[in-house]
């Protein structure tokens, strides 16, 4: 017994500080563990850190495949032609931010009513709901080629319908002015659901004592949801909407897939004009500065509204 003792006295350790609030605890974790993080760790760096530290540094290099010569420093050249000389990027800049605050507004209210049908539920709720998550479960690639179908002009399901009420068809996804809202169409039918669930499932939890006490006092169900039910949502919805934020600006399948950015250039998000400055003009230095300032402006919403949701929170 003593034999043992003394063995694992003699295992190197580390002192991990793991106390709190004034009184200071240690704890001797053993090299063995540590040795046991260690490959998910390199993994980690890899996949994630090694390829964001390598695209930095060619964001700063002229690297065109195309031109056939080596990469040449040239220094923030390519921050400066993509903020000040490239039109293209601020036009697929303006297009994502309107599938942005568009797509979420809407999902917003969509989701809110759709909540508040699901949460007064008594019967069938799990299966309903259940029902309700289909569009989230597939692939938003599937959801595009369905969409293909739906909007097909000549003899997609959603112009038959148009032309049996008396109205007539559209071209969905060839006309400039509405194939941007075509695309904005297909995100919100997919997503809406996954927003309705997450404020359902808040709803639910909410204190019925406060509703009956505003009850009493005479409110009716519009005040009671203005006064009551938003600001106890509201931590959640800005999850949400951070979520949506990240998805939505990110957006590239339902492009690729239904338009390839056409019209012309009038579905062009800033994930796809990205996705053809690196994978079709081989301009990888401009893509990879494009990337950075991508992550740069989705970083410093994400960040207020990360800091909004502690202030909603303290």
């Amino acid at each position: 017994m003593s034999a043992v003792t003394d063995e694992r006295a003699a295992e190197p350790a580390f002192e991990v500080d793991l106390g709190g609030g004034g009184r200071p605890s240690r704890r001797r974790l053993p090299a063995f563990a540590w040795w046991m993080v260690l490959p998910a760790a390199l993994i980690l760096f890899a996949i994630t850190l090694y390829p964001l530290i390598y695209s930095l540094r060619i964001s700063f290099f002229r690297y065109d495949l195309t031109a056939g010569v080596e990469p040449v420093f040239i220094g923030f050249e390519n921050y400066r032609r993509l903020l000040f000389d490239d039109a293209r990027f601020w036009g697929s800049l303006w297009r994502t931010l309107y599938l942005v605050v568009a797509g979420i507004g809407i999902q917003l209210v969509l989701g809110t009513f759709l909540a508040s049908l699901l949460a007064r539920l008594q019967r069938y709720r799990a299966l309903i709901t259940a029902l309700v998550l289909v569009p989230v479960m597939m692939a938003p690639v599937v959801v595009a080629v369905q969409g293909m179908v739906v909007y097909n002009a000549q003899y997609g399901p959603l112009n038959y319908l148009l032309n049996r009420m008396g109205l007539p068809g559209l071209v969905w996804l060839g006309d400039r002015s509405i194939a941007l809202q075509t695309i904005l169409l297909t995100d919100v039918w997919q997503w809406t659901p996954f927003v309705a669930i997450i404020l359902a499932a808040g709803m639910s939890s909410l204190p019925a004592d406060l509703y009956e006490a505003a009850e009493v006092d005479g409110a009716n169900r519009w005040q009671m949801f203005r006064r009551i039910t938003l600001p106890l949502l509201q931590p959640l919805i800005i999850v949400v909407v951070l979520l949506r934020l990240m998805d939505i600006f990110k957006m590239f399948d339902y492009v690729y897939v239904l338009t390839r950015g056409g019209p012309g250039s009038a579905t062009e998000t800033l994930s796809y004009y990205n996705y053809l400055q690196g994978l079709q003009f081989f301009s990888f230095g401009y893509a990879a500065a494009m990337s950075f300032v991508q992550i740069i402006i989705l970083s410093v919403v994400a960040a207020l509204l990360v800091r909004r949701i502690r202030g909603g929170f303290a």
